[in-house]
């Protein structure tokens, strides 16, 4: 069967692109769309393929910042594939505009509608100190385009997936299309529990950009003093450092087997964004460390909390804001005994990979079965 794959951009190895690989090792003779591709930056299943990036790529040291090119994106995707029996794309921004030869299934794996210009718009903007009303009504502007764009070319797609409920409903609301529920892979083998002892510690482990709402943490754990251990580098990443208290570490970017480590000794962990779906709780509950996390998007589909199941594996927290944090962590702390770190593992387990990649190819085999009878007939 020819294969088309097609990935926003290849910059490094997070959620996405461990979503992308085991399609990769199933289909070793796909060819691989995208708008980037900075070489070594993926694994070598990843790599192996026959990757084509577009006229972006040929900017000097465009994996810098390419975010900032996102005005440009629509113009250097959409990609026409014309020799294929299947497209797969892997879309939270525009790879999901590529456009399938007439009578083959489109499948896109979707972590969310383009957040920079939906739901999340706000957020980004003001992180890169775009301000005052012109620049405003310019931004708006720009983005309610785009939006038109993205929710003219989801028709280009025949079968949407979501990474979760929440996100499921973001594709109804934006491009008013139902979709499957297929739960991202989490690495249980890897993340797994060590008999050492919990330390009195917090923990964050993420990419430190603005949105992500770090800075809750970091003030949390100042106003009660508490220790805080910070995993991550990002644009975030200074004003974080300027405004902490001295309780607490950062560590910027580390290894994975250095994040198992501190999963494995943690306290809890720190969750204060609101998540399309969110690797990281799964892989601290693989490790037996149980989640303080907003309760909005993809958390409380992972998360089982405190006072809603008899085996709580986290604490939840409404409002967005520093003494809302503070108050989930002394709940938490009121608690600590109610938390299992076995409970937790069971519940991270339910995630393993295996499970995420017999759903997608059941689903893709479903999809092409009938498409191919569809032709036949």
């Amino acid at each position: 069967m020819r294969v088309v794959l097609v990935h926003d951009w290849l910059t490094g190895l997070r959620g996405g692109e461990k979503c992308l690989e085991p399609l990769a090792r199933r289909w070793p003779s796909a060819r691989l769309l995208t708008l980037l591709h900075k070489r070594g930056s993926v694994t070598p299943d990843i790599e192996r393929l026959a990757i084509s990036p577009s006229l972006l790529n040929r900017l000097p040291r465009v994996d810098r910042y390419y975010r900032y090119l996102l005005p440009l994106m629509p113009f250097t995707a959409g990609w026409k594939v014309t020799d294929a029996d299947l497209v797969v794309s892997l879309s939270h921004c525009v790879a999901k505009s590529a456009r399938p030869p007439a009578g083959v299934p489109h499948v896109c794996y979707c972590f969310t509608p383009m957040r920079y210009a939906w739901h999340m718009q706000g957020s980004y903007f003001r992180a890169a100190g775009l301000r005052g009303r012109a620049k405003a009504l310019a931004v708006e502007a720009l983005m309610g385009r785009i939006r038109n764009w993205d929710r003219r070319t989801a028709d280009r797609v025949t079968h949407f997936v979501a990474i979760s409920r929440t996100v499921r409903e973001r594709i109804r609301e934006c491009y008013g299309r139902d979709s499957v529920v297929i739960y991202p892979p989490v690495d249980t083998d890897f993340y797994s529990p060590a008999p050492v002892p919990r330390e009195d510690f917090y923990l964050v482990v993420s990419a430190l950009a603005p949105y992500k709402r770090f800075d809750l943490a970091v003030d949390a754990c100042a106003k009660l003093g508490k220790k805080l251990v910070v995993i991550g580098s990002g644009q975030d990443a200074k004003a974080l450092q300027a405004k902490a208290a001295p309780g607490v570490t950062f560590l910027g970017w580390q290894p994975d087997d250095v994040i198992r480590d501190h999963l494995r000794r943690a306290k809890a962990l720190l969750f204060p964004g609101e998540e399309d779906f969110g690797i990281v709780p799964l892989e601290a509950q693989a490790c037996g460390c149980p989640v303080i996390a907003l309760g909005r998007g993809g958390a409380t589909e992972t998360v089982r909390g405190l006072g809603d199941a008899p085996d709580p594996t986290g604490v939840f927290f409404d409002a967005q804001d520093v003494d809302a944090l503070a108050d989930a962590v002394e709940r938490f702390e009121r608690a600590a005994d109610r938390f299992d770190p076995k409970a937790a593992r069971r519940n991270a387990v339910l995630f393993r990979k295996d499970r995420f990649e017999a759903e997608l190819f059941s689903y893709l085999d479903s999809v092409t079965g009938a498409a191919t009878t569809r032709r036949a007939a």
